[in-house]
């Protein structure tokens, strides 16, 4: 059984456009410069550049409403800076309180 495919595989490698055609395909797959591998790190790349747009482009637009806010009235601008600066008036004191989670 084994000399039986031996011999079919010789007698296919005698072709000489299949031979041709078998070491193009192993040259491509592996030896290229742009060989299966570089394609399928590439492609991956392109998904996680893909998702992070739109992880982006969500900030983005939440960050502009947010700021849209703070533009237009002077009590969310005065809240958001004591929240995120911890700014007070002058005859205030400030208790922050940490959650544990």
């Amino acid at each position: 059984m084994g000399k039986v495919i031996l011999k079919a595989f010789l007698k296919a490698l005698r072709n000489k456009y299949l031979l041709a055609f078998l070491i193009f395909s192993f040259w491509m797959i592996f030896f290229d410069d742009h060989n299966i591998l570089f394609l399928r790190q590439n492609l991956n790349k392109l998904k996680r550049y893909r998702i992070e747009s739109n992880y982006y482009k969500e900030k983005i637009l939440a960050d502009s409403e947010r700021l849209k806010e703070l533009q237009t009235s002077s009590k969310n601008l005065e809240k958001f800076a004591r929240e995120q600066f911890l700014m007070k008036k002058k005859n205030e004191d400030i208790f922050v309180i940490i959650e544990k989670k």
